[in-house]
């Protein structure tokens, strides 16, 4: 209306504005005040000549306020909504098209975006607009507006997906749709990110714009938000790049190795250089700590592409090389161990013999060093102890690799994988017919297939196998006249692979090729994977591998959705809709898909096409219902008419001037703090403020200890929140909202249970809170004590942070004697039947006050007894966080683990917490079940 975001939910009802003239002519009058005549019997007659009296006028600032006060409640009664969008604000019924991104890039401000499509839609239906969502993130389909109820039940079920945008796909859809809906309105939810591949949307989408008049609207965050991981590196360390589409402010954060239990590994901080949108993570670590993550991730950015997982191609094996021959120490670089050092170093923990006299002792001290890889360079034949030795590591699942040579050749060794031909083949030679002989292409099956081989590749020698009914199943790679060049057998649980040729360049420049380093790490690969099936090496487990754990936007392993399908063995792209990131194949040698490979960056959209659209910023972008607004103003207003009339009868004079002028000036003065905010804006949680003791009293409330530590009390107050809503939708207790409180300053015994989070960082309470929480818990209440370091605690190990800062704490109360949790305690059965108490993390353990066994002889209680409710519960899972949920009932944390199954078992852990803490040890009582059992009986 009159340009402006505003529109009217009941704009009928502004047609009352014009009484308005009527109204002033009305309150113009005002009647003479009554005056105040004396009762002499004689004066009273002589009073009563006739006068004629004309009545006052209302002085005009007291008109104009009644006037204004009329005006504010015809507003407030039309519904006027502030849209700063403008969608609202257009003529006609034409339709209304969202484009909203939700690939991985918009999950960290999800729930703003989700507001502004939210605020656009219910525009759209008070305008009554068809709408019609595109989610960007998902396949093409057709287009159809439809009314903004169904638009709005749509959106509730868009989330972020864990893989990029695919906006290009869209292009042809968004082309139909507006040929055949010419003049609709367009709004573009972006997340300002651009993917490799995506630089054509913005141009296509300005030439469909301009074709078809669309009015285009583009919110968005002023800068990029979301940071991302690429797929991590296997070289001489682990290594990752943090990624950002453009400088954001946010130039600093940690990235923490997990393992596949979800247990962290180490940490690394990372921080970007000014104006550098990428900053290199690496970890120096163990091999076999290194070869334990399976996980890397961004702390505190809930997003798939934060996240980075490791299969069994990221880990460094630890390979042994052992040299049949005696090197010449003045000419190293003609050692073949040389060459294989050289090729596996990239990708593994090469380790060689120190000191070592002879093959056996080299043998047994890489064995003994526990390497995954046996590497025999022209080793011939073992003696019978070493021989065992070697035959039991490949047995339990070893890889042997051997490379020919004069000394194999002239032996009759068993640790082959095919029976050999003694002395070897010669190409090229002076006495051989035969030119030297270059690589075949590699078959389908094999574990080389896709790689290409050089041309210029020759082998001048090479050992025969016997040819045999098994021999074919058994190659790997063979050269043009279809011998054999490389050939496998699995032994066991481990495997065995001999090249034919020498791993120097005495009888073939094969080790100078890029091709042989490629060769070598797909065998290492192999490595304790026990991927072969016995009696067939040559062909793979599978041509495809089937989705086993993937994740979802916010970065949670979890069930596959339905539209994932299997990938190939050597599947190495990003992730996509089809082929969403995780795991795929078996857990012991699967692949691992990630969002973004190691080679792909982010960069910001280029929006210049699109100079012609509208504009904003998602937090500009805010929705405001006025009504409650106008209502509080013109109540405000009719107040000082009140005053105003009391003023102008005189009544205010005679109480008192001075006092009542100060009255009127100080509710002058306050009137403006009284407006309240519209809903919308107070959308943000807000600071923890001082309990009302009368409401705690009034009802059950849940209560928690402000830290001062914003993400904890955030989830604190979240966690509560959506406890409560499920002890009100499962139980028949109906407690209030949570609140938080200060225990030195607030009274405590409202409050059946505590729930206090550890911040190892803030300073310890006071005194007095420590005496206030000690007379808490000595009159019958229960604390919860959390310390949220489950991931980082280790058995036996030294306490955490958070363990210390809580020791500290309670040094100074009696706490009694603790245990975990017994198998019969009441906790177990106070409302569900529960074995554990998980919470966002399911592998701390929760204690409380220890009780005296049962007595010896006595008959099996079905829940163990004690003398009250434990006065103290401890735990390190982080309760809060998987309770927590937003407006919608969504979880606002993920769980480790990614099994929603962990966060129901959380909630039934909560209600037996609260279910205990009211009632008690109840559930133990026996008293009365002599008489239930009569009456059950009758």
């Amino acid at each position: 209306m009159l340009g402006l975001p505003l529109t009217f939910a009941a704009p009928l009802a502004l047609a009352a504005l014009i009484a308005l003239p009527a109204l002033w002519f009305l309150l113009r009058v005002t009647p003479p005040r009554p005056r105040r005549i004396d009762f002499p019997p004689l004066a009273i007659m002589a009073d009563l000549l006739p006068r004629r009296e004309t009545p006052a006028r209302t002085p005009p600032w007291l008109l104009i306020l009644r006037l204004l006060v009329a005006a504010f409640l015809i507003l407030a009664v039309s519904g006027p909504v502030w849209n700063p969008s403008g969608l609202g604000g257009e003529a006609g019924r034409t339709p209304l098209v969202v484009l909203i991104d939700n690939g991985f890039t918009a999950a960290h401000d999800w729930r703003e975006r989700l507001r502004v499509a939210d605020d656009a839609v219910e525009t759209a239906a008070r305008d009554g607009r068809p709408v019609a969502l595109v989610a960007l993130a998902e396949p093409a389909a057709p287009i159809e507006a439809r009314v903004p109820a169904d638009a709005l039940e749509r959106l509730r079920a868009i989330a972020p997906r864990p893989h990029l945008a695919t906006r290009g796909a869209h292009l042809s859809s968004l082309t139909a749709f507006f040929e055949r809906t010419p003049g609709a309105a367009a709004l573009w939810i972006s997340d300002g990110v651009a993917g490799p591949g995506e630089d054509a949307f913005a141009g296509g989408l300005a030439d469909l714009v301009g074709k078809h008049g669309t009015r285009l609207t583009i919110l968005r965050a002023d800068r990029p938000p979301a940071l991302a991981l690429s797929a991590a590196e296997s070289g001489g360390r682990l290594t990752a790049h943090a990624l950002r589409a453009s400088p954001n402010g946010r130039d600093a954060g940690t990235v923490r190795a997990l393992d596949q239990k979800g247990l962290p590994l180490a940490e690394q901080g990372f921080a970007f250089a000014d104006g550098a949108t990428e900053a290199e993570i690496g970890f120096d670590l163990p091999v076999e700590l290194r070869n334990g993550i399976s996980r890397l991730e961004i702390l505190g950015e809930r997003s798939a592409g934060a996240v980075t997982l490791v299969d069994e191609r990221g880990k460094r094996r630890r390979v042994g090389l052992v040299f049949g021959g005696t090197s010449d120490q003045a000419q190293p670089l003609l050692a073949p161990t040389h060459y294989l050092s050289r090729a596996l170093v990239p990708f593994a923990d090469v380790q060689e013999p120190r000191g070592a006299k002879g093959v056996a002792e080299s043998v047994a001290q890489m064995l003994d060093g526990q390497v995954s890889v046996l590497v025999l360079a022209d080793v011939g034949a073992l003696d019978a102890a070493t021989l065992e030795r070697v035959e039991a590591f490949v047995d339990g699942g070893g890889l042997l690799l051997r490379f020919a040579g004069p000394r194999l050749a002239a032996g009759n060794d068993p640790l082959v994988p095919v029976r050999l031909r003694r002395g070897g083949r010669t190409l090229g030679g002076t006495l051989s017919w035969d030119s030297p002989k270059t690589l075949a292409a590699f078959a389908p099956e094999s574990p080389f297939a896709g790689l290409v081989s050089p041309a210029d590749i020759g082998v001048r020698r090479q050992i025969l196998a016997e040819p045999d009914g098994e021999l074919p199943g058994r190659t790997w790679a063979s050269l043009q006249d279809g011998t054999p060049i490389v050939t496998a057998q699995k032994r066991g649980q481990g495997l065995v692979v001999l090249f034919h040729v020498t791993a120097d360049t005495t009888w073939s420049n094969l080790p100078l090729s890029g091709l042989f380093i490629d060769m070598l790490r797909r065998v290492v690969a192999l490595a304790g994977t026990g991927a072969a099936p016995a009696g067939d090496v040559a062909r793979p487990p599978a041509a495809v591998l089937a989705p086993r754990l993937t994740l979802d936007g916010f970065g949670a392993l979890g069930t596959p959705p339905a539209g994932a399908t299997a990938v190939p063995a050597d599947y190495a792209e990003r992730g996509s809709f089809e082929h969403p990131p995780g795991f795929y194949g078996p857990a012991d040698g699967g692949v691992a898909v990630n969002a973004l490979t190691a080679a792909d960056r982010l960069k910001p959209l280029d929006f210049a096409p699109l100079a012609a659209a509208r504009t904003g910023s998602l937090a500009g972008a805010e929705t405001l219902d006025l009504r409650a607004t106008l209502f509080t103003l013109a109540l405000m207003l009719l107040l000082l008419d009140t005053l105003a009339g009391l003023w102008l009868g005189g009544f205010l004079r005679r109480v008192g001037g001075r006092a009542a002028t100060a009255a009127v000036v100080v509710l002058c003065l306050a009137a403006p703090n009284l407006v309240p905010v519209p809903a919308r804006a107070q959308s943000q949680p807000q600071a923890a403020g001082r309990p009302n003791g009368i409401d705690s009293a009034l009802a059950t409330r849940l209560a928690f200890v402000v830290t001062g530590d914003e993400a904890a009390d955030t989830a604190s107050r979240a966690g509560l929140a959506g406890l409560t809503q499920v002890l009100a939708n499962r139980t028949a207790l109906e407690p209030g909202d949570p609140i938080g409180i200060d225990p030195a300053k607030d009274e405590l015994a409202f409050y059946p249970l505590i729930y206090w989070p550890i911040v190892a960082g803030r300073p310890q309470p006071s005194a007095v809170a420590i005496r206030r929480i000690d007379a808490f818990m000595r009159n019958g209440g229960t604390v919860l004590f959390d310390t949220r370091d489950a991931l980082t605690a280790r058995p036996g190990g030294p306490p955490t942070p958070e363990a210390l800062y809580l020791r500290t704490m309670l040094s100074t109360l009696e706490v009694p004697e603790l245990e975990p949790i017994p198998a019969d305690h009441v906790l177990t059965k106070a409302f569900y039947l529960v074995d554990t108490f998980p919470g966002r993390y399911a592998t701390g353990q929760t204690w409380v006050e220890a009780l005296p066994p049962a007595a010896e002889g006595t008959e099996r209680r079905p829940a163990r007894a004690g003398d009250g409710v434990s006065p103290i519960v401890i735990t390190g899972n982080d309760l809060a966080a998987a309770w927590a949920v937003g407006k919608r009932g969504e979880p606002l944390y993920p769980v480790v683990g990614g099994e929603e199954r962990q966060r129901e078992m959380a909630f039934r852990g909560g209600v037996n917490f609260v279910i205990y803490t009211l009632t008690g040890n109840y559930k133990a009582d026996q008293v009365h079940v002599p008489a239930l059992l009569e009456r059950l009986g009758q």
